[in-house]
């Protein structure tokens, strides 16, 4: 504050509040009442015109149609024809409507018929077949099946040989050792193993128990070997249970 400014008393400023605020207040009231009295001009004017509208209809004096016979027919004519023209438009209209389902109806037919001709001629062609010698070795197709099943282990199993040569190359344990040299370390009372069983142990329960896929992590896996899997998309983690993992369904 300046010093050549004099200091209002708290009471004056007081005062002055009250002052400001009744004015604002006495604003308000005077709105609201011009706004009531706009509204009462606009129900007089309302009032007024209904009245003068009143005075016209009470001066006129209604016309009566005398009820003669030719009157009365010429009453009747008019309905007769207003119900004429109704009954035309209404007998147009299910007219519209009856054409609308004959096509319908039409297209349905001929739909059906074409179903009929697929129906016997597979019916032609399964009898055909039936009557028809056809003669399989069982023998022959157990052998070959057994030839591709053991062609397909022999195949899992180097490509399982390969895989672990690989991890144990680029992926040792925690130490520097590989699986040649020693195929588990004990650490803090737990035996890791290498990630090659690992990724060996998740496969074998895939394809072993396709409907419960997951493996229990334990104190032998170790956790950056874990961490890798899940990084890279390999294995994936229960939704309920994270101390479980599984393989990715690659072969799906």
């Amino acid at each position: 504050m300046s010093e050549n400014q004099p200091e209002l008393h708290p009471d004056i400023t007081t005062d002055m509040e009250v002052v400001i605020d009744t004015e604002e207040e006495l604003i308000k009231q005077c709105e609201k009442m011009w706004k009531d009295m706009e509204d009462v001009s606009l129900l007089s004017m309302q009032i007024k015109c209904l009245t003068a509208e009143l005075d016209h209809w009470n001066k006129r004096t209604p016309e009566i149609t005398p009820l003669t016979e030719d009157v009365l027919i010429t009453l009747g004519k008019e309905e007769f024809q207003e119900l004429k023209c109704n009954l035309e438009m209404v007998v147009s209209t299910i007219q519209s409507k009856n054409e609308k389902l004959k096509e319908d109806l039409e297209r349905e037919q001929q739909w059906l018929d074409e179903q009929q001709q697929i129906l016997e001629s597979l019916n032609v062609l399964h009898s055909d077949l039936k009557n028809r010698d056809v003669t399989f070795s069982v023998s022959r197709i157990f052998k070959e099946l057994k030839a591709k099943m053991l062609s397909i282990k022999d195949f899992k199993e180097k490509l399982l040989f390969t895989l672990g040569e690989f991890l144990e190359d680029h992926f040792p344990l925690p130490d520097g050792t590989s699986k040649k040299k020693k195929k588990c370390m004990q650490t803090s009372n737990a035996q890791l193993i290498t990630l090659h069983e690992i990724i060996e142990m998740l496969i074998n329960r895939m394809f072993d128990a396709p409907h419960d896929p997951y493996v229990k992590i334990s104190d032998s896996f170790w956790p950056p070997y874990i961490e890798l899997l899940l990084r890279n998309g390999i294995a994936l983690r229960h939704p309920e249970d994270p101390t479980q993992i599984r393989l990715e369904a690659f072969h799906q």
